[in-house]
C-alpha cells in the first residue's frame, strides 16, 4: 500500500475521490440520486486534491482522507453543476447542504492553531475494508511534520471509526448535539477528538 497526495495522480483523480465519496457515503446522498453514476459525476468537480491523501493498492484508489488547516476547504462545489446533474430541487438542495456543511467557519467548537489540522473524508472502498487502510492513511497523516495537532468529527453512532481514532491515539474533548435533522441523518451528536504528538 502507498500514501499519495492526490494532487500528485493527475487530474482524473476526482472522479477517483468521487467513487470514493459515492461508495462510503452512497447511503447518506440516496436523497439526492439513486444512481451512483450520475452522484459521481456531479461531485466530481468539487474536490480540491491538493488536501487529499490517497491509499493506493495494485494501482487502485483504495482509500482517501483529508488533512488540511483551519483557512481552507477541501471542498468548492459549483451549484451550476449540482444542478446540471442532479436537477434544479436535488441540485439547489445538495449546494445548500454542502455549503452549510464542507464550507463552514469554524468548523470545530474549540480554539486550533495553525499547527493543528483536521482530519477529514476518512473513506475506504468497500472491497478494500478491513485490510487496515483507513489507519495506514492517518498514521501517515501524524508524521507531517507541519503540524503538532490533529482534530476530527466523528458521528456519535459511527462505532467502528470511533474505536479505530481511539486507537490511533485521538480522545474526545467534546460532544456537540445535532439539534435538527437527527431522524434525517441517523446520528445524535459529532463527538470531536484530538491527537497531540508528542
Amino acid at each position: 500500500m502507498e500514501i499519495r497526495r492526490a494532487i500528485d495522480l493527475g487530474e482524473n483523480i476526482r472522479e477517483k475521490i468521487s467513487e470514493l465519496f459515492v461508495d462510503a457515503y452512497g447511503k447518506d446522498l440516496q436523497f439526492f440520486s439513486k444512481d451512483k453514476n450520475r452522484l459521481i459525476r456531479a461531485f466530481a468537480h468539487m474536490f480540491v486534491t491538493e488536501y487529499f491523501y490517497m491509499a493506493i493498492i495494485d494501482n487502485e484508489a483504495a482509500g482517501m482522507t483529508v488533512c488540511i488547516d483551519q483557512e481552507h476547504f477541501c471542498i468548492k462545489h459549483s451549484g451550476k453543476i449540482l444542478v446540471k446533474h442532479l436537477g434544479i430541487i436535488k441540485g439547489l438542495a445538495a449546494h445548500v447542504l454542502f455549503k452549510h456543511y464542507f464550507n463552514r467557519y469554524p468548523k470545530y467548537p474549540m480554539e486550533l492553531d495553525e499547527r493543528t489540522a483536521s482530519v477529514e473524508f476518512v473513506a475506504t472502498r468497500t472491497e478494500y475494508r478491513k485490510r487496515g487502510v483507513a489507519s495506514t492513511i492517518i498514521k501517515h497523516l501524524l508524521t507531517l511534520p507541519e503540524y503538532k495537532n490533529y482534530v476530527l468529527e466523528v458521528a456519535d453512532t459511527n462505532a467502528g471509526a470511533f474505536k479505530l481514532y481511539q486507537k490511533l491515539g485521538f480522545r474526545e474533548t467534546c460532544r456537540k448535539e445535532l439539534k435538527f435533522g437527527k431522524k434525517y441523518a441517523g446520528i445524535n451528536a459529532f463527538v470531536y477528538m484530538e491527537y497531540a504528538k508528542e
